[in-house]
């Protein structure tokens, strides 16, 4: 099927539609215009012809606080929220002119649900600026126009991610119904729904207009203070050293002037890399072609809502009386050089491609057939590798920021993210949880690696209309970290996950090995297609928002664990360590928990931000002076070893940027590839161990929360006595040439116990049963300790200061506004979080992280609640409420606890059984 217009020709049989181009305009793209025309002009003489622009259009000053590059959403909303904040003496440079960029030819939708709860937070707080905010500030529209969002779904699963995204909204007070095809009908009578298994209605969705946006925003911008200057290409970033060795931002250089600074924000949109380069910043996007048509007028198309049909890949934008029509492609056409001008003719809108949204299109809007297309849009879009956009402060020169990389979601995402960015910029940090776009989420060796930008950010794209599963998993660029345990675990039948490139066990297949293969692309640009692909055929298998089929082998991995004895390779864990004469003093600021311990102890703490969020949660443990057992002991003189939970790159940012910002002498060594780890754990882990290991391990010799250096099976390694999963057991930290000798022993000896490996899936549900938290989950950096139930963690009736200490006084002596709740639900129901808390009828909150808990055979989630009336969360306001989860749009009856249902003594970490 294909559009046909009245004046345009039959389509040919290779289905394209080939129209008159004057009935049938190409919009070109080029980075230095945005213009419609009837053939391909080069952008370097339409500019002269056209405009007359020979200049910046203001002076340069000679210093600002911060110049933001790139007149686009991002760097409007940027410059418009730095100005909300206070700042004045504030710069936007842009290239050409605002919105001319990737951001004139975004199709401009704003839906307000998304399985986030941060990004329904910041997709608000969009809506608020562009649909009230700016026009009350300045007397202007935006071309804001509401008229709904209509999600399309063909079958169950997908209508069961519409239920879920429902569920949540009802948390944050946004309208939504699921209707039935009779009443999508009633709705969009225009629409085909014989093959519709129903739709998600969200009437306050609605559409914004990338011009008008960003006039306006830059009109507020420059009322408070700010400067505009277009026509102003960047030409070099100037970075200097300072006295302590670290990179930081100098000036910004144009051929027009230099203007000093020491911040500047990178919102060049698919120039990013280009403008990152000149500042020796990796920027780790990709850009692709991304196209639209616009149709002819449509009798009977207006106010009908916006409509995403994500199956068949497409969507259809109301336009006055027409639509725009678009969607995303498994075989997207990668811009190859993105240099300073391009121009566009109308073919190359690769057709081949696109037909496949108008078929979807078409199907789903009958009327579309007998309609004309009036023009094509085409220009780049910048994808990175998860689909989250790329934030936050360069970890390679201080005072670069990012605001780029937004996958085609920049004006949606604009207004919550230009007021985090500005906030990150003047505070130090955003307010709210902004780690999953963080550049500091992504580890180093990953962000100058071509292959894998290229694999993952294609995957991205080709999966931006996906069902967002529970256990979803890439297939792009795997296997670019992997430990020394990999090959004898894959050959025991471990089904890896990849996290921070690093590939670790999810949990064991009992049908034999299931290798992850080099990415085939989804057979796009001829590449051959992966047959027999067993680890793909089972990831298919887990993607459900019921019990997954492989459930009961996470039963048997966690009972296992709970009745003998289980074995953990936790190898990705960070394993950093602090050394040098300010070591101590370091170590005081920096963690939550008093770690001035005797050598061989190990403390549980959290490192917190100034506003007392928890930036990680880690164990420090003091050293013994030793001679050197590289890299057990790298150096005579190290202090501190700290154990991290796997987010080595954030975590290794967040402290370099403490102890620089506080002048402290200390030097942090990474050695987390050097070593793996292993964690044994279980009723039987004792009597295994004394087995392998040369040291009593009784509990009077080898009390917990200590660790030693000894001997196993003949090799030095570090054993930890500690638990992530509420049982006695010890993690053995073993030098890379010495992990598989340990791993075969530790693997022997267990034998007559009957110990299994277990991967993190096992990890996660013994975890929440025990009630231990889970980093980025119920544990993030917009939490404090207070509220996560980790006071203990906090060395409070100490007179040691440490950072956040004053918000967390603060916090106590206010009382607690929000807490951390556990609940159960009896029924035998799945649940993955974000479904919605209700305390007596009234949404209080949506749980954060759910599993399901073996031992005591429920559900159990996590979730922080608020009281409705704005006052404090008190344990009798927990106790006094009737509990309801909403799971797509169905309640259950749930009980809440103020302690771990199961262990609650903490008997078992203690070894006491029984």
């Amino acid at each position: 099927m294909a559009f046909l217009g009245t004046a345009a020709p039959r389509v040919m049989a290779c289905q394209k539609p080939l129209l008159p181009l004057c009935r049938a305009t190409t919009r070109c793209y080029s980075s230095q215009s945005t213009h419609t025309t009837e053939k391909s002009v080069p952008y370097e003489k339409t500019l002269k012809q056209e405009d007359g622009i020979s200049g910046p259009t203001k002076p340069l000053p000679k210093f600002a606080d911060v110049v933001v590059i790139g007149g686009g959403s991002l760097g409007c909303q940027t410059l418009y929220h730095l100005c909300k904040l206070g700042m004045t003496n504030v710069v936007l440079l842009e290239r050409d002119r605002l919105t001319a960029g990737t951001t004139w030819h975004t199709a401009g939708l704003l839906w307000q649900l998304r399985p986030s709860d941060t990004e329904v937070e910041l997709l608000a707080h969009t809506r608020n600026v562009i649909s009230s905010e700016l026009e009350e500030e300045t007397g202007l529209e935006t071309g804001w126009i509401q008229n709904g969002g209509l999600f399309i779904a063909s079958n169950k699963q997908r209508l069961d991610e519409y239920k879920r995204l429902m569920s949540l909204g009802k948390a944050y007070g946004i309208e939504s119904y699921v209707l039935s095809p009779a009443e999508t009908k009633d709705l969009y009578p225009l629409m085909n729904v014989k093959d519709l298994y129903g739709t998600l209605y969200v009437p306050k969705d609605g559409t914004m207009d990338p011009a008008g946006t960003c006039t306006t925003l830059s009109r507020a911008a420059t009322a408070r203070g700010a400067t505009v200057i277009e026509n102003c290409p960047v030409t070099g970033i100037q970075v200097k050293v300072d006295d302590l060795g670290i990179k930081r931002l100098k000036a910004v250089e144009t051929a027009h002037g230099t203007i000093q600074t020491p911040c500047v924000v990178n919102c060049a949109g698919v120039w990013a890399t280009k403008l990152g380069k000149m500042a020796g910043v990796n920027v780790p996007l990709i850009a692709m072609h991304h196209a639209y048509v616009v149709t002819e007028r449509i009798e009977g198309i207006q106010n009908m809502p916006n409509v995403r049909d994500h199956d068949a890949s497409v969507y259809l934008r109301l336009q006055g009386d027409a639509l725009s029509v678009g969607g995303y492609e498994h075989n997207p056409i990668f811009w190859e050089d993105v240099s300073d001008r391009f121009a566009f003719s109308l073919f190359d809108l690769d057709w081949d491609v696109f037909m496949q949204h108008i078929d979807g299109a078409v199907n789903r809007v009958p009327a579309l057939e007998q309609t004309g297309i009036k023009s094509t849009v085409c220009g780049p879009e910048s994808f990175t590798a998860d689909h989250k956009p790329l934030m936050g402060e360069a970890p390679e020169v201080r005072g670069f920021f990012l605001g780029c990389g937004f996958n085609s979601a920049g004006m949606m995402l604009g207004g919550g993210c230009g007021k985090e960015l500005a906030h990150w910029i003047i505070h130090g940090r955003p307010e709210k949880d902004m780690y999953g776009y963080d550049i500091r989420r992504f580890h180093h060796s990953l962000t100058n690696n071509n292959r894998w930008i290229r694999e993952r950010s294609h995957e991205s794209y080709a999966k931006n209309y996906s069902v967002v599963f529970p256990f979803d998993e890439p297939l792009a660029s795997r296997n670019m970290r992997k430990d020394p345990f990999h090959q004898v675990l894959q050959e025991q039948g471990c089904v890896f996950q990849e996290r921070h490139g690093w590939e670790r066990p999810g949990w064991f297949n009992r049908d034999g090995p299931a290798p992850v293969l080099d990415y085939d692309y989804y057979s796009a640009y001829d590449v051959l297609k992966n047959t027999d692909y067993k680890y793909s055929e089972i990831l298919g298998k887990e993607y459900t928002f019921d019990f997954p089929p492989h459930h009961d082998v996470i039963r048997d991995e966690c009972l296992t664990c709970r009745n003998t004895v289980a074995v953990f390779d936790m190898s990705y864990f960070g394993k950093f360590y602090l050394n040098g004469p300010d070591a101590k003093k370091a170590a005081d600021w920096l963690f939550t928990a008093d770690v001035n311990k005797a050598p061989g102890s190990t403390v549980y703490t959290c490192m917190l931000n100034k506003r007392g969020g928890v930036e990680s949660d880690l164990t420090v443990s003091r050293l013994e002076p030793s001679p050197a057992h590289l890299p057990l002991t790298p150096e005579s003189n190290v202090y501190i070893l700290l154990t991290l939970r796997g987010v080595a790159q954030h975590n290794w940012s967040h402290i370099q940027a403490v102890l620089q910002d506080q002048g402290f002498r200390c030097t942090l060594i990474d050695h987390t590839e050097d070593m793996g780890m292993i964690s044994i754990q279980g009723p039987k882990s004792r009597e295994l161990l004394q087995e392998v290991l040369d040291s009593d391990l009784s509990s009077d010799a080898f009390p917990f929360s200590t660790h030693k250096i000894v001997n196993a099976a003949g090799h030095k390694v570090r054993a930890m006595r500690l638990s992530f999963v509420g049982e006695m057991g010890w993690e053995l930290h073993i030098p890379k040439e010495s992990c598989l000798p340990v791993y075969h022993a530790v693997m022997a000896a267990g034998a007559k116990y009957g110990i299994c490996n277990a991967g993190y899936r096992a990890i996660d549900s013994l975890s929440i049963e025990k009630g231990y938290r889970h980093w980025h989950a119920d544990l993030r950096p917009d939490d404090t300790p207070l509220e996560a139930g980790l006071a203990f963690t906090c060395k409070m009736k100490t007179s040691i200061p440490f950072l956040g200490r004053k918000a967390l006084e603060a916090q106590k002596a206010e009382g607690l506004r929000r807490r951390i709740v556990c609940f159960t639900v009896d029924e035998k129901v799945p649940m993955f979080g974000l479904e919605t808390i209700f305390r007596n009828g009234v949404p209080v909150g949506h749980l954060r992280r759910s599993e399901f808990g073996f031992a005591i055979d429920k559900t159990i989630g996590y979730g922080y609640i608020r009281n409705p009336d704005g006052g404090v969360v008190s344990p009798d306001f927990v106790r006094s409420g009737e509990f309801t989860l909403e799971r797509m749009g169905v309640t259950y009856k749930a009980t809440a606890h103020l302690k771990s249902p199961f262990d609650p003594e903490n008997k078992r970490v203690k070894g006491i059984y029984g």
